[in-house]
């Protein structure tokens, strides 16, 4: 080799061709590359993982109906009762609710709180449909109205739905017909039922469903991720600035995706829902579409109302805060709503 070409590439720190450092960047560049596959690799497998994970679950598809009479299903309802007023666990202001004209109604209702709520949230619905003549029956929902308001993170669809049939077995003993109203989360579990108690369910009313999450928050190609990666523990749950957990609405969603794919409701006779333009919190399409789809089906009456953006309501369409000083007013339209005496 010419000398001047050995000093020119010593001094600029340059490799030989037949350098060992070369040969060694060269082993070096090629486990880097080797490493870059097998980590895309990983990426492509889990994310196809993630979208192709089932979400359907015989479990969340099996609803138990029971036929209790009058004074089995209030017997039921009134042990809770008794139960949760000894549970100092419990925040007073959210034991399960039950309303009883102390016999057999033509009319018994069902209402169903939101995710991180409470009985509470009907107090002045509950009393207008009691005042109408119905029996009605606002039960608790699992780990929620309790002090440590983080219990709701740890809910699972099951017990979720469990819980909702359970509830229409007592409401649906209390009257001749039955009915059922749900909020948010409540929203998803009353659907649900729709679908998968048509031997009972006459009437729904649905407040601000969480059937998808607003997409400013969750982006519609994120909600399967989400669903999964929360809602089966895969990561770490998030809980946001409001006390949210991103694992809990993960079990609503879980619920969502095991709604009757052809919900035959022979015994509907009314569905209506209620959204609010001001809600940030789910996707407003999604909760109009699905409920059109299962009166459509049924060859059903349905009434839709939105609230626009100057009521200042919000997602929490029943918080007597919100309705600013209407709640009565808001209240006996959402009860006229129900059984079919508004049209909007």
């Amino acid at each position: 080799m010419d000398n001047r070409i050995l000093l020119s590439a010593l001094s600029v720190g340059q490799t030989l061709p037949d350098d060992p450092r070369n040969r060694s960047a060269r082993t070096g560049r090629g486990r880097l590359t080797r490493l870059a596959l097998v980590l895309t690799a990983l990426v492509v497998v889990g994310v196809v993982t993630v979208y192709v994970w089932p979400l359907r679950s015989d479990g969340l598809q099996r609803a138990t109906p029971e036929t209790l009479s009058f004074e089995s299903a209030s017997a039921r309802a009134a042990r809770a009762v008794i139960a949760e007023a000894a549970d100092t666990e419990l925040l007073p202001e959210c034991r399960s609710q039950f309303l009883s004209h102390q016999r057999v109604s033509a009319k018994a209702v069902l209402l169903l709180h939101g995710d991180t709520d409470c009985p509470r949230q009907y107090r002045g619905l509950a009393k207008l449909f009691f005042d109408r003549g119905y029996n009605v029956w606002v039960p608790r929902a699992p780990r929620h109205g309790v002090a440590d308001r983080s219990a709701h993170a740890k809910l699972n669809a099951d017990e979720l739905v469990s819980f909702a049939n359970d509830a229409l077995n007592v409401a649906a003993g209390l009257g001749d017909t039955v009915g059922v109203v749900g909020i948010s989360g409540g929203g998803v579990l009353a659907t649900w039922l729709v679908g998968h108690r048509p031997d009972v369910v006459h009437r729904a009313l649905l407040l601000s469903p969480l059937y998808k999450p607003n997409p400013a928050r969750v982006p519609d190609l994120a909600v399967k991720p989400f669903t999964v990666l929360f809602g089966f523990g895969v990561v770490p749950d998030r809980v946001d600035g409001e006390g949210l957990s991103s694992a809990a609405m993960s079990q609503y969603l879980r619920i969502v995706g095991n709604f009757t794919i052809d919900p035959k409701s022979p015994h509907l006779r009314e569905l209506a829902i209620v959204t609010s333009a001001n809600d940030d919190f789910i996707d407003l399409r999604a909760a109009a579409d699905i409920p059109r789809a299962i009166a459509d089906l049924n060859d059903t009456s349905f009434t839709a109302h939105e609230w626009p953006r100057e009521s200042g309501i919000g997602h929490d369409v029943l918080d007597p805060e919100g309705l600013r000083g209407r709640a009565d007013e808001i209240n006996q339209y959402y009860l006229d709503l129900y059984e079919g005496n508004e049209r909007t």
